[in-house]
């Protein structure tokens, strides 16, 4: 369903697969909801295994909000993620890794 050359991740809520992705305007919302001094701090987090649960979500939320989806993050509180908090962190390196990726990168 996503496209990976295209930054793409899927993500499965409620057993129901959402394309995420993180957009310049989602990545500047992301940095004044994490208070980082720049992406970079948390590009370095997830690379050193420093990140939080916060860090995941906020990444979750914002990679849905790019992919279209028109949900809050309340609306998070009572979804399953598919795979567990393991899976979305690993969805939330992947946009990340995704995001800053150069053409040709795997």
């Amino acid at each position: 369903m996503s496209n990976p050359w295209a930054g793409e991740v899927t993500i499965l809520l409620d057993g129901k697969p959402h394309v995420a992705k993180l957009t310049l305007g989602v990545l500047a919302e992301l940095e004044a909801t994490l208070g980082t001094g720049s992406l970079v701090e948390l590009v370095e987090r997830f690379e050193e295994r420093r990140f939080s649960t916060r860090d995941v979500l906020a990444l979750i939320i914002a990679g849905l909000r790019g992919g279209g989806w028109q949900g809050s993050p309340s609306d998070l509180l009572t979804v399953e993620i598919g795979g567990g908090p393991i899976a979305a962190a690993r969805a939330a390196a992947e946009l990340l890794a995704r995001a800053f990726a150069l053409p040709g990168e795997p």
